[in-house]
């Protein structure tokens, strides 16, 4: 807890050097020895959530119990991302990431020895529990380190980019690893290998200390007190819309698994699902590398516009190729909302209380997800094939409703500033 952090001073960018991009972004000092450990740590992530559906259905033979383990994974680990952010403000990322890693290790196993023992739903929930509520929050710790790296650089757009094509790849090789070892070794194969890497991975990533951001809101003499992030009106505007982002990974990943187990081909899920993840990757690319004049504030309700009409047509495709068409187009749609909204938090939340804006926003999306695998899994248990597409529809037209109507909250003000008190001193805390 008292640990001495190496503060490091922010990376400036002179008038003169060339426009932000990747290559200036990566070539930021130190910037290697926390995204290598860190890509490590939050692959396990993507695999987390399609294993155990995986895993589940397989032991029980239905959807609609796999679909609702995964969601009190979810859920839990929603309720939580926001506390273990706020922890990491206080206390530091390493206090808070090797006592989670333990306890999301051991809690792994036991959802895999309980499935594979056929036990009872409700026990398969307990277990599940403590998975999601330890899963580490490694993406916003990573950010947060480019917060202190690049605090007032042009490159910050440029870093959520890269952090959300980061967020992407780990989405395309999750679910191939995840089916592959689920299909061709054994159905616990990818809950299994999912704990090894969050193990390994985040125990490394909590070794580069150097890095790590300066903890309990102190500089010098200058000490913050933060409130709840949850003040600024602008974050609830974006937790709902990153709710319907969510919807749209969970619905996708119990529908995709359901249509490829219903045409004889389930290793195919692993692939839809990647293309789906390759078109959110390449869209984050171009996003990250596009120098904008656009208002991010318009630039979302553009966005979620499309991702809405393109996620609304999911229901309608029968076939392996429109379906994949589809799903590339929806993965297009989504990283742009990301990137903005992750941009927007900037403008909005001091940076005593960004760790926290950030871990609503993963909550969010976590939570919006483990809706939606419970509410699809029950649509394909009970309705026709494919009614688990309607969930990503359903999801993203509300949250776009939401959005228009509020989306002046979205414009900084200097009244929602007032987050953390003294704010007047800047203050080098854990931000995302």
């Amino acid at each position: 807890m008292g640990s001495t952090v190496t503060t490091t001073e922010p990376e400036k960018t002179s008038p003169s050097s060339s426009p932000p991009g990747y290559g200036q972004l990566l070539r930021t000092r130190g910037a290697w020895t926390f995204l290598l450990p860190g890509f490590a740590a939050r692959q396990p992530f993507a695999m987390l959530t399609l294993s155990i559906v995986l895993l589940v259905q397989h032991t029980t033979g239905s959807y609609g119990a796999a679909g609702a383990t995964a969601a009190a994974t979810g859920v839990s680990m929603a309720l939580f991302a926001p506390y273990s952010g706020r922890l990491a403000d206080r206390y530091g990322q390493r206090a808070v990431l090797v006592p989670g890693v333990l306890v999301h290790t051991l809690a792994g196993l036991s959802l895999t020895a309980l499935a594979l023992a056929h036990a009872p739903l409700w026990a398969l929930f307990l277990a599940a529990v403590p998975t999601g509520a330890s899963v580490p929050q490694v993406g916003p710790m990573v950010r947060a380190r480019w917060g202190v790296k690049l605090q007032g650089s042009p490159l910050m757009t440029t870093a959520a980019a890269f952090e959300s094509v980061t967020d992407e790849l780990t989405f395309v090789l999750g679910p191939l690893l995840a089916t592959a070892l689920c299909t061709a070794v054994t159905p616990a194969a990818g809950l299994l290998t999912e704990g090894a890497l969050t193990l390994v991975g985040g125990l490394l990533f909590a070794a580069q200390k150097g890095t790590q951001p300066p903890v309990g809101g102190e500089s010098g003499h200058t000490r913050v007190e933060h409130a709840s992030a949850l003040r600024v009106p602008g974050v609830r505007v974006l937790i709902v819309t990153f709710l319907g982002i969510g919807s749209v990974f969970g619905g996708m990943q119990v529908s995709l698994a359901a249509f490829t187990e219903s045409i004889g081909e389930p290793g195919l899920n692993g692939v839809l699902y990647g293309v789906f993840a390759a078109g959110n990757m390449l869209s984050g690319i171009v996003c990250g590398a596009i120098a904008w004049k656009t208002a991010p504030q318009r630039r979302l309700v553009v966005g979620y516009t499309g991702l809405a009409i393109v996620a609304s047509a999911l229901w309608t495709a029968h076939s392996t190729m429109l379906l994949a068409g589809l799903g590339l187009l929806v993965g297009m749609c989504i990283a742009p909302a990301l990137i903005t909204g992750y941009t927007l938090v900037e403008g909005l939340v001091p940076a005593g209380a960004r760790t926290e804006a950030f871990t609503w926003l993963t909550g969010a999306v976590a939570l919006g997800q483990a809706a939606a695998v419970t509410v699809a899994g029950q649509l394909e248990d009970r309705l026709w094939g494919g009614a688990g597409f309607l969930v990503p529809m359903v999801g993203t037209v509300l949250a776009l409703v939401t959005l228009l109507a509020l989306r002046s909250r979205l414009v900084a003000r200097q009244q929602n500033r007032t987050v953390a008190r003294g704010v007047g001193h800047r203050v080098p805390v854990t931000v995302d």
